[in-house]
């Protein structure tokens, strides 16, 4: 793939996503964004550890975070975490099936896809690593999640 392709990918994610905004309802953005912007910057950090043990490559240059990651972070990931909360807060166990498919589908489906396409490809992990990689965040932003509730209840 060429840069271009992949400029036009990223810019498409973000846009894409953020345009599903207006369907979430003012109240669900401000109730979830707090902890979905944290555990955003937990991912960013985790991407970033990542990147530097090779678990996965970028194919394009620069192979810098803004370029590559970051568009999955600030478009796809946060958005969907979201709209997850949006969909499930309060149910668990909904919570975590949501979590799972969604990363499921990104793990295997759409990672072997990025390999076919010359997105991105998985190094020192393997897809099951990949999965779990993601849905282990899942426990942390819903507790988060949790506790920000209690906290606004008290106060």
């Amino acid at each position: 793939m060429s840069v271009k392709v992949q400029k036009i990918l990223n810019i498409a994610m973000i846009l894409i996503s953020f345009s599903t905004i207006p369907f979430m309802g003012l109240q669900n953005i401000k109730r979830f964004l707090p902890i979905s912007i944290l555990i955003g910057i937990i991912e960013g950090i985790h991407a970033l550890i990542g990147k530097k043990r090779r678990w996965w490559i970028f194919y394009n240059k620069p192979n810098s975070y803004f370029f590559n990651e970051f568009p999955f972070n600030i478009g796809v990931f946060l958005i969907i975490s979201l709209w997850y909360m949006k969909w499930s807060y309060g149910k668990f166990m909904k919570f975590l099936l949501l979590n799972a498919i969604g990363n499921a589908l990104f793990a295997y489906p759409f990672a072997k896809f990025a390999r076919k396409i010359k997105y991105f490809t998985l190094v020192r992990i393997n897809h099951l690593q990949f999965f779990f990689y993601f849905f282990s965040k899942v426990f942390l932003f819903y507790g988060l999640q949790y506790l920000f509730e209690k906290y606004k209840k008290t106060n």
